[in-house]
């Protein structure tokens, strides 16, 4: 088992950056492909990005690229999600996920472990 927790979110204008932090503990966290995913109200949870377990991969979806950085660091235990350029549209609760599966998994399902979601709020 892994125990996630996200930290970071907020209330911030369009244009503004915002950095999420995801903290593990439980099963060995190099071994846990890891992932960021959201859900606007009214909407399904969708796919953000995604980092290998030694986080020298990364995957995102078309909404994000070039403005949205995963990272990880496995000394810490930690994975992280840096977001530029803000819009009103990236307005959702931000989930940190974690997966033993392997390739660039992108589906709710394929996920095994879940925190439990921080809020974030783009004013326009």
């Amino acid at each position: 088992q892994v125990q996630l927790a996200e930290s970071g979110g907020g209330l911030v204008q369009a244009g503004d950056s915002l950095r999420l932090s995801c903290a593990a503990s439980g099963r060995t966290f190099s071994s846990v492909r890891m992932g960021w995913f959201r859900q606007a109200p009214g909407k399904e949870r969708e796919f953000v990005a995604t980092i290998s377990r030694s986080g020298g991969s990364t995957y995102y979806d078309d909404s994000v690229k070039g403005r949205f950085t995963i990272s990880r660091d496995n000394a810490k235990n930690t994975v992280s999600l840096g977001m530029n350029m803000l819009k009103p549209e990236d307005t959702a609760v931000y989930y940190c996920a974690g997966t033993q599966g392997y390739g660039t998994l992108q589906a709710v399902k394929d996920y095994d472990y879940w925190g439990q979601g921080t809020q974030v709020t783009v004013s326009s």
